[in-house]
């Protein structure tokens, strides 16, 4: 989830430029351009207010009042143009998180805001997709990822075990497997029975795979033809 930015600047061309800014970091921004536009907004508490200490009605010394009373541990950051040194006191002493004294560049309170943001909340995660691995042995082809067996755009159904003896021989085409190594490698080192479980696997598998070149190895095993 995107963190989410309010910001509250009398100054409509700086506003809209600030927030042009802050949006582009794949933020949600709110902006207002009075303070009691601000303060109505203060429960919804969003991750990082901005505020211009010089507004129009409600002045943003009084805001920060407000919201350290809703939500003491949010985050806050002051810009204006008045005496920097006695705003930056008083806001510190009100529980601000740093200070920017106009005229700045818009990219300076984009790196402080990052800077703060993951100090309080920690670094974004990014979510990532996993990586699909796909196998092709014509005129199929497997996704790994996702456990399926296509033709052309038709998925086939496979029960566990045909898919794990497939996507096995698939990834070692060529190479020819006892019935006994494919036994263990399928069923596992402690399964307890005939190795002729894996014939009835293979039966199954070539009734639904009719062009898959599988290849007996009679008194041995089997081995998946390369493509």
């Amino acid at each position: 989830m995107p963190f989410r930015i309010y910001i509250a600047e009398d100054e409509t061309n700086l506003n809209q430029v600030l927030s042009t800014y802050l949006h582009k970091e794949g933020w949600q921004v709110r902006s207002f351009l009075r303070g009691e536009e601000a303060r109505k907004a203060i429960p919804e508490r969003p991750h990082l207010w901005i505020l211009d200490i010089m507004l129009p009605d409600v002045d943003g010394f009084q805001l920060i009042r407000e919201i350290k009373a809703d939500s003491p541990g949010m985050p806050v950051i002051f810009i204006s143009a008045r005496d920097a040194d006695l705003d930056r006191v008083i806001g510190l002493e009100m529980g601000s998180d740093d200070y920017l004294a106009k005229p700045f560049l818009p990219r300076e309170l984009v790196i402080r805001s990052r800077r703060l943001l993951e100090r309080i909340y920690g670094a974004p995660q990014i979510e990532t997709q996993p990586a699909v691995s796909t196998i092709v042995i014509p005129p199929y082809h497997i996704d790994e990822t996702r456990r399926l067996l296509y033709r052309q755009d038709t998925i086939i159904e496979l029960t566990s075990k045909e898919f794990d003896f497939v996507l096995f021989l698939a990834k070692h085409q060529g190479t020819a497997f006892a019935r006994e190594q494919l036994l263990n490698h399928i069923w596992g080192e402690d399964y307890f029975g005939t190795d002729r479980v894996v014939d009835d696997l293979v039966r199954r598998i070539r009734r639904k795979l009719t062009d898959l070149r599988l290849e007996t190895l009679y008194g041995y095993g089997y081995r998946l033809v390369q493509s």
